[in-house]
């Protein structure tokens, strides 16, 4: 059932929707994983990765809630539920425990890099059937590529 009708075509509507879901569910991973690193990273650059990554989560919130409103606009209703996050995230499993804090500047960066490959993928897929979704996109993946380069440069 769609309440909310789309100018999109329906199989431009599920491209779309497919697209905007998979990007939803890597921005609320994210911002789960960056969260769990932010508690439990220790080491010399603590305090300064511990700020870093509430950015990251910050920024993976806000464009969360961007995606999935843009699917709530085209008639795509929006799955952020945990079980789906588990099922369908790119992102891979964080250690449990404490974690020195150039582990957890790599397992950001690993993240990270998961996410914006999906993302492009995601632009790229959604160029024809709905530029208004790509343009989302396409900022959103420019944000993640800044933090990525910062914490690649933590660890240099």
């Amino acid at each position: 059932m769609s309440v909310v009708k789309s100018p999109l075509s329906e199989q431009d509507r599920k491209i779309v929707g497919d697209a905007l879901q998979g990007a939803l569910v890597d921005l609320v991973d994210l911002s789960l994983v960056a969260k769990q690193v932010h508690w439990t990273v220790v080491g010399p650059r603590f305090r300064s990765i511990h700020l870093q990554l509430d950015e990251v989560v910050a920024s993976a919130r806000l464009h969360a809630d961007t995606v999935a409103e843009r699917a709530s606009a085209v008639g795509v209703a929006p799955d952020g539920r945990a079980g789906t996050v588990a099922k369908t995230s790119g992102i891979g499993q964080v250690g449990d425990g404490w974690q020195k804090d150039t582990a957890a500047v790599q397992t950001l960066v690993d993240a990270l890099h998961a996410v914006i490959t999906r993302m492009r993928k995601r632009i790229t897929d959604t160029a024809d059937p709905d530029p208004v979704t790509q343009d989302i996109l396409i900022g959103l993946t420019g944000d993640l590529e800044k933090h990525h380069w910062m914490f690649q440069a933590e660890n240099a």
